[in-house]
């Protein structure tokens, strides 16, 4: 719904322009000349008539002269610094100035596609509306402050908070806009800062993901990847719409579609994703397990199961059996809305077209229920035999560049990089990776209880500062937040949150762009904004969601007066007194820790999930040789990295002189491990409840010694199986009292695989979770639910006193009874043009122009009882209180009696433009209502994800 509407090539003000866009337009002006006028000169349309080849024009500066020498243009290779699916962009650079981007036809994951987004990077890189220089707020004005006095003021404000709140009374947000280099020091400076308080994007967007999925087959990620679409016979997509949020996948199921595998579209809204499908079902937001297990019924009612799989690789699918008897036709059509023929045949379609994938987002993980939505997508494509195999998979798509790989090795509350948790064994661990005394490590926190607890989460950082002292779990309240990459419009709350903002002793945002922080928290002073640079002013490796890793070149040094996070890390941990300690082993070259350095400190450390043999060197050879690569299976064919798989997915085991290909499908045992085969992780014991959970006889990877169900290897295992003296003498001196992901030589690994065996043992995934709340999930009404009737029959949990350090809220929000006064449905998602929080790309011309007003979308037959038009404003009142004024489209996309809104505006608040309150130049292009200022209270009961998929509303013309 872009708002420049056109006659021929002529433009005509929409009443739906801000103003402050249309002032000084002259009655019709043609669009080439608005164009010009804007500094958009080559619009993407245009170019893509003209231009096949390029997706956009060299840059050229109007100049007096001509200058002294152009010199010769060099292309740099870079990854798209939007969605996850790692698209690279071949940027053209001369005279230092990034001239032109072209199509990386070489790439075997775009194939030299972009979607509107990354046609656009450039201007992300030289975008005017940046943050330029530091500034503070003084008397409710921004001033530009050098950055020796910015890192002195900030720095030491934070050492005398610490000093008299303690290092808990910090919160650091970092970002999944980070590369895994910058990543991975951040949770090195907080741990060395010594706190667990820090988060990043991915507890709000993907978290569920990694917790169910990793506690059913051993790994939280993505099984499979984009590419693999092309051996699927049938895809079902299920709280996702790749169409728009991650478009270039879209290509490779296209392929598939082209050789017929069936599509199975399941969302409320009939998106652009559904228009390609053979199969669409239009289900009540909130009810995935009652329609997940009404497929089941019908696949264990008519036997279409994968019985020898089930027998031979699961862990009590017979207690899921139970569960799913319950959701007999009648009851899944009552609950979700969807009647038993169309549940049966989205059934049958997956059951007799396998392979079959399965591919989520955000729709299946942000609920209250989200692991457990997670979960039984997981059960079913195990109850189909679906899973390690091409074709099939759990295939989660993650929403930015790199959340994949800031989740693997970054600021998460609950682990140390790798995912090694937070035990004291694990802390003993990375003291010896940082080559630092333990007791040191432990004495930076304040106590070791506090070090070994979770820290909060990003999406409830806001009640470690409004909520009651006596409640919060730990010494005292937050007093400071750093926003480091994260803009605050993709949470839930704003209101509770911008209370909270007000009454912190500090805020921070470093961050290339002001984001909404700059303009929502209504303070006069205690704000410092931090200009970072963007990922094409640095370097280094960035992990798309299929688990291929990727190296970015540094395509133009930093601008204005921005510099690197990982410098800024580095000035404050000098600041602080544990800059020797945090780069005891990194070179430090002009304040600037080298990427290089830092990875190959992520490649001594991280071997539980393989990105020990992911060297600089072998992803700067791949992203040379990208040519090589198949385009479906990954492998590259010929060349210097023949044999190897794009990327390295993880894991790539052992050292990188080991020279493993990496992982392209996880657990797929039809293949040695050496050649990138895995079973499924043995990580909870030999046996629960009397039951076997290792896996049965010949189900072991091929070549492998053990034709068996194994457990995970240490250095009594391999003295037992006489393996020990294949291991050299400095790698028994090094592995000996440890186990596979704390032996720092790797000869574990290197032995274990040459005997044809995984690591981490060969196990049965779980379909009885017995440590999670529902170990079989359960459906449960939403919190803010509008079906009272079935909220009895299916409640949420009860309150809960301390959790992730935080009293959480389920049964006595579920208790109110909030339909009665807001009677549709409310939720919301993505769009192609904006990312994220959408600073970035609302601030983009390129994109501001595709989609220049936020807008609500309504079904016409509830528009004509409400007498909403398109193109007018209503007001969006939820149950907080808050009122959103928003433009209204009356579109059939969605049904009666629900709305949807995307989440990427921000700038307005409850119908007020807060464009004066950015710093002069930083505000974005468009602004708008952010969705979140109304979104109400709900949160995942195992990793805090918070709710943004179903809740209640009313609709009031404006």
């Amino acid at each position: 719904m872009t708002l420049l509407r056109k006659t021929g090539d002529t433009v005509k003000r929409s009443t739906l322009v801000p103003r402050s866009l249309s002032q000084g337009v002259p009655q019709g002006l043609t669009r080439r000349a608005f164009l010009a006028r804007a500094g958009l000169t080559a619009g993407g349309g245009l170019l893509a008539q003209q231009l096949p080849l390029r997706v956009m024009q060299p840059a050229q500066a109007q100049t007096t002269h001509a200058p002294p020498d152009q010199g010769k243009p060099e292309v740099k290779h870079t990854i798209c610094s939007h969605c996850s699916v790692g698209c690279s962009v071949e940027a053209v650079v001369q005279n230092g100035v990034w001239v032109r981007q072209d199509t990386a036809f070489d790439s075997p994951i775009n194939l030299g596609a972009h979607c509107a987004k990354g046609a656009s990077v450039r201007e992300h890189g030289h975008g005017e509306h940046r943050l330029r220089y530091p500034m503070k707020l003084v008397n409710g004005k921004y001033q530009r402050i050098s950055w020796d006095q910015a890192i002195n003021e900030v720095g030491d404000k934070l050492l005398q908070l610490r000093q008299q709140a303690g290092q808990d009374s910090i919160f650091w947000i970092g970002s999944s806009k980070h590369n895994n280099e910058q990543s991975y020091l951040l949770r090195k400076f907080v741990s060395m800062w010594g706190s667990n308080n820090t988060d990043h994007q991915a507890r709000i967007c993907h978290s569920t993901t990694v917790a169910g999925v990793a506690q059913t087959y051993g790994y939280g990620a993505m099984t499979n990847s984009f590419n693999d679409l092309s051996h699927s016979k049938a895809v079902l997509f299920i709280g996702s719409n790749p169409a728009e949020a991650h478009p270039i996948s879209m290509l490779h199921f296209l392929h598939a579609k082209e050789l017929g595998a069936k599509m199975i579209v399941i969302d409320p809204r009939f998106t652009r994703t559904a228009r390609f499908a053979h199969h669409y079902v239009r289900i009540r937001p909130g009810t995935d397990i009652a329609l997940v297990w009404g497929i089941l019924w019908h696949i264990f009612e008519n036997g279409w199961e994968d019985k020898e799989y089930i027998e031979r690789r699961t862990y009590r699918m017979d207690e899921v059996r139970k569960e799913v008897a319950k959701w007999t036709p009648e009851k899944v059509s009552d609950v979700t809305g969807v009647p038993e023929a169309t549940v049966k045949k989205a059934a049958e379609m997956l059951a007799t077209n396998r392979p079959s994938s399965v591919v989520w987002c955000m729709g299946i993980t942000q609920h209250h229920v989200g692991t457990a939505n997670v979960r039984a997508l997981s059960i079913l494509q195990l109850a189909l035999g679906n899973i390690g195999v091409a074709g099939g998979g759990a295939n989660i798509y993650r929403g930015h560049d790199n959340v994949q790989g800031a989740t693997d090795v970054g600021p998460n509350p609950d682990s140390l990089p790798g995912y090694y948790g937070l035990a004291e064994g694990a802390w003993k661990y990375f003291a010896r990776v940082w080559d630092v005394d333990y007791q040191w490590l432990q004495g930076r926190f304040a106590s070791k209880a506090l070090m070994e607890k979770p820290g909060m989460t990003v999406s409830r950082w806001f009640d470690g500062v409004n909520e009651n002292k006596q409640f919060v779990d730990q010494p005292n309240s937050l007093k400071a937040v750093v926003y480091w990459g994260h803009a605050p419009n993709s949470q839930t709350r704003l209101p509770d949150m911008k209370l909270a903002m007000q009454k912190l002793d500090l805020l921070v945002v470093i961050d290339p762009y002001p984001t909404m922080t700059a303009a929502m928290h209504g303070r006069k002073d205690g704000v410092y904004l931090l200009p970072a640079t963007t990922q094409f002013e640095t370097q280094g490796s960035v992990t798309c969601s299929n688990r291929s890793v990727q190296w970015r070149e540094r395509v133009i040094h930093p601008l204005f007066e921005c510099k690197t996070d990982h410098e800024i890390m580095y000035l404050f941990a000098r600041k602080f007194g544990f800059a020797n300690e945090l780069c005891k082993h990194i070179k430090v070259v002009d304040n600037e820790p080298v990427i290089e350095d830092i990875l190959r400190e992520i490649n001594r450390s991280v071997w539980t999930i393989g990105y020990s043999g992911i060297s600089p060197e072998r992803l700067k050879l791949h992203m040379e040789n990208k040519h090589t690569f198949n385009p479906t299976t990954l492998l590259a064919e010929y060349g210097p990295c023949k044999g190897d798989y794009y990327g390295l997915p993880w894991p790539c085991w052992g050292t990188p002189e080991m020279k493993h290909p990496g992982t392209p499908i996880l657990y797929d045992i039809s293949k040695p491990v050496a050649e990138g085969g895995l079973p499924f992780r043995a990580n909870w014991g030999v046996e629960h409840d009397g039951l076997p959970l290792l896996a049965a006889d010949g189900s072991s990877n091929r070549d492998s010694e053990m034709q068996f169900g194994y457990p995970e290897f240490d250095h009594v295992l391999l003295k037992k199986l006489g393996w020990w003296n294949e291991l050299t003498p400095e790698e028994q001196k090094q592995a000996d009292g440890n186990n596979w992901k704390t032996d720092m030589s790797g000869g574990i690994i290197r032995v274990v695989i040459a005997h044809g065996c995984a690591p981490y043992g060969n196990a049965r995934a779980r379909c009885h979770v017995w440590n999670f709340p529902d170990p079989v999930p359960v459906h449960r009404e939403p919190l803010v639910s509008p079906r009272r009737d079935l909220v009895a029959a299916y409640p949420t949990y009860p309150d809960k006193a301390a959790f992730w350090r935080l009293p959480t809220l389920y049964k006595s929000v579920q208790d109110i009874n909030f339909a009665k006064d807001y009677p549709l449905i409310m939720t919301s998602g993505r769009l192609v043009e904006y990312e994220g929080g959408g600073d970035e790309t609302r601030s983009n011309p390129w994109l501001a122009e595709l989609q220049q007003a936020m807008f609500v979308e309504v079904n016409p037959h509830d528009a004509t009882q409400l007498n909403v038009q398109t193109g007018k404003f209503v007001w969006v009142e939820t149950p907080t209180g808050a009122r959103l004024k928003i433009t209204a489209f009356v579109t059939p996309r969605v049904p009666a009696g629900l709305v949807w809104m995307p989440y990427h505006f921000g700038g307005w608040w409850m119908g007020e433009d807060q464009r004066g309150n950015y710093p002069p130049g930083a505000a974005p292009i468009v602004l708008g209502e952010a969705v979140n200022t109304g979104w109400t209270y709900g949160y995942d009961v195992v990793t805090m994800m918070q709710e943004t998929k179903v809740s209640l509303c009313r609709l009031v013309t404006a």
